[in-house]
Formats: C-alpha cells, sequence, structure tokens
C-alpha cells in the first residue's frame, strides 16, 4: 500500500526503513563569529572622528575666555564657533579627490596632520584674525576625517557588521565632545590668556596618536582594487571577511565595479575604466537614480536635515551659556514659591543658600512658618540670618 501510494503522488517523501524523518532537516546555520580584525581596523578609523567633537566641545568653554582677552561681541562669537561646519565642508569637498589619490589611510593621515597644525595656530593666536585662520586650518581637516572615516569602514567591514561598524563615527564624535568639556575643565583654572590656549592647542595630542595609529591599518581593499593591485586586496579581504567565501564575493563585485574581468586573478593589473575614479557618479546620484538610490539618497538627506533642524549643535556649542541661564531660570522659580514672597534676590540667596535641596528647603520654610505664625498672631514671618548666610540645620 506504501508504494502504490508513493507511485500515486511522486510528491510525497517516503522515509526509507531505520532513518529518522529529522535527519534530513538542515541545522541552522550559526552566525559567524565577528571578525575581531576588522572590528579593530574601524574602530581606529572612526576615532578620527574624534577631531570634530573635540573641536566642537572645547570651543564652547574656550569662547568664554575668549570673548574676555580678545574683546569680542556676540557676533564675532558666534561666527568664531559656527563656522567649523563651512569650513569642514570644504574640507569634505576635498578629501573624496584626495583619497582616490593617495588612499583612504594616507588621507587620515592628512586630515590629522591638518588638524595639527590648525590646534597650534589656534592656541597661539593673539588676535581675531589670526585665531579664525587656525579655525580654518583646523575645520580642513575636521572635514578630511569626517568624509574618509565612513567611507574607509564601510570599504573594510564585512556584511554582517557592517551596518554596526559604520555607526562609531558618530559614537565618537560625542566622545570626542566629552573630551573637549573634560579639557574646558581641567584648564579652567589657569589664567584667563593662559587657559583658552591650553584648552585649543592640546588638541595637538589627539591628532598625532590618531594619525601615527592610522598607519598600523591596511588600506582599503577597494583602493587597491581601483588602482590595479588585485593581490593585496585579496590579502585585506582575507583578513577582513567572514570567511574566504565573502572574500572572494566582495572582490568579484569591486573587480566589477572597477571593469576588471572576473577571470583575472593577477597581482596586478591595468585598469583602464575611467568610471574607477568616480567619474558620473554625481550625474547617477542627483539626475538620474534608480529607484532604489533614490530612496536611499532621500533618508541619507531626511536624517542629517532634521538631526542640523533639531538645534544639537547650537546646544552643545553654547552649553556654558544654558546652563547660566538655567541657573537664573531657578533663581525665579524660587520667586513664585509663598515662602519666598515679598523677599529680594539676596534675601533668597541667604534663606537657601544654593540652587540644590529646594524641596525639603521650602518644606521646611513652610512648617518654620507655620510654627512662628502661631506664636506671633498668624504673621508668619522667618527670621533671617544676621551672619550673611543661612544655617540649613536650622531651618
Amino acid at each position: 500500500m506504501a508504494e502504490q501510494k508513493a507511485i500515486a503522488d511522486p510528491n510525497l517523501n517516503v522515509v526509507p526503513p531505520g532513518k529518522s524523518p529529522v535527519e534530513d532537516v538542515e541545522a541552522p546555520k550559526k552566525r559567524p563569529p565577528r571578525n575581531k580584525y576588522a572590528l579593530a581596523c574601524a574602530i581606529l578609523a572612526s576615532m578620527t572622528s574624534i577631531l570634530l567633537g573635540y573641536d566642537i566641545g572645547v570651543m564652547s568653554g574656550a569662547a568664554i575666555y575668549i570673548k574676555k582677552e580678545l574683546h569680542l561681541n556676540d557676533v564675532e562669537v558666534e561666527v568664531l564657533v559656527g563656522i567649523i561646519n563651512l569650513y569642514s565642508l570644504l574640507g569634505s569637498a576635498v578629501a573624496g579627490r584626495t583619497s582616490d589619490w593617495v588612499g583612504r589611510r594616507y588621507t587620515m593621515v592628512i586630515a590629522g596632520a591638518i588638524f595639527f597644525v590648525g590646534a597650534i595656530l589656534m592656541g597661539f593666536a593673539t588676535n581675531y584674525a589670526f585665531l579664525m585662520f587656525g579655525r580654518f586650518v583646523a575645520g580642513i581637516g575636521v572635514g578630511y576625517a569626517l568624509m574618509i572615516a565612513p567611507v574607509y569602514t564601510a570599504e573594510v567591514s564585512p556584511a554582517s557588521a557592517r551596518g554596526l561598524l559604520t555607526s562609531f563615527p558618530e559614537v565618537f564624535i560625542n566622545s570626542g565632545v566629552l573630551l573637549g568639556y573634560v579639557s574646558n575643565y581641567a584648564f579652567s583654572k589657569l589664567p584667563a590668556n593662559l587657559g583658552w590656549r591650553f584648552m585649543l592647542g592640546i588638541g595637538v595630542i589627539p591628532s598625532v596618536l590618531l594619525a601615527v595609529g592610522v598607519l598600523a591599518m591596511p588600506e582599503s581593499p577597494r583602493w587597491l582594487v581601483m588602482q590595479g593591485r588585485l593581490g593585496d586586496a585579496k590579502r585585506v579581504l582575507q583578513r577582513t571577511s567572514d570567511s574566504s567565501e565573502e572574500a572572494d564575493l566582495r572582490l568579484a563585485e569591486i573587480k566589477a565595479a572597477a571593469g576588471i574581468p572576473d577571470t583575472c586573478n593577477d597581482e596586478i593589473v591595468i585598469v583602464t575604466r575611467q568610471k574607477s575614479h568616480g567619474e558620473g557618479v554625481w550625474r547617477e546620484l542627483l539626475l538620474h537614480p534608480t529607484p532604489a538610490v533614490r530612496h536611499v539618497l532621500i533618508a541619507a538627506v531626511g536624517i542629517h536635515f532634521f538631526q542640523q533642524a533639531s538645534g544639537i549643535d547650537a546646544v552643545v556649542l553654547y552649553s556654558p551659556r544654558i546652563f547660566a541661564v538655567a541657573a537664573v531660570a531657578w533663581a525665579f522659580f524660587f520667586t513664585v514659591l509663598p515662602e519666598t514672597r515679598g523677599r529680594t534676590l539676596e534675601d533668597m540667596q541667604v534663606l537657601f543658600g544654593s540652587l540644590t535641596g529646594w524641596r525639603s528647603v521650602a518644606r521646611k520654610l513652610k512648617m518654620e512658618a507655620v510654627e512662628v505664625g502661631k506664636s506671633d498672631g498668624g504673621k508668619g514671618h522667618v527670621q533671617l540670618a544676621t551672619n550673611g548666610h543661612a544655617d540649613l540645620k536650622q531651618i
């Protein structure tokens, strides 16, 4: 009967005797272990984004001392702190062509060297024009680093971790902002004419460390193929891919983009296709994009637009002023408490001492007012301290 049913229904899988049906089911493929070499290369390349974060973070505090020493007005300070976006845009535009000429790795070294010069110029600036020139040089270096870090990371990362690794530049930008704040705090105790110079000049240290560290990284496999160095590109792909099959697949895709036949496996070949250096890319991106490219373009531009439109850069650049205004706002908040009604700001400072713990202080003041009100006929006044400050323990 089983044989007749199998003949009648050819789609029926008949399990041979003595064999379990579970043996025919393929086990799910295990996720390959994360490539630590590619991870280290991506982290080191992304660390060049620290230069932008440090420049933004350190200028937020240094601008306070610069304004006092160089006698700048608000407009000049605004131009000083905000012009970095324009300068870095110029650097990013030039960095693309530079990376095609000398490679991704040496472009990152150039970025560190340019920022090194800019940090020195800003540290030794004697007037506003000199400081703006140093700001211009540092901004060019920041633009180089901003453009090349994600490009190199995307080209060296395996497919399984490319999304994660390409997010590292944004992480290190915020790390650079934090380092800038730490630098502001560390040198704020120095004399006013030296503190801001050390804040800006100390930026030479991360630029030198990053430039030296980048030299230990391999060159981008895509750039190597574009230069005809197939042997070097294959060796880099073998180290940065999750498997040899993925390395061969990535190499085949890059060779197709460069116009190299897939059957060509020589160590060094001559690349004659003009498109290998990016000619016509802008035309394909903006004038005649495919639906997939158009969706990616809209998403990328939209994300960056709303990121800037949110005003986060202004918050970071003017954070010291924002905190100062926030303190005034807390002082205004104290004036609406019933216990402070009719008192001057000096009286409030004597009462509260600081802006911390206002809830407990207000609660104690209210209880004291109730108790005093019972003894003085309901007037409910609180006696202020006469020695210049209030002893909160006695309130």
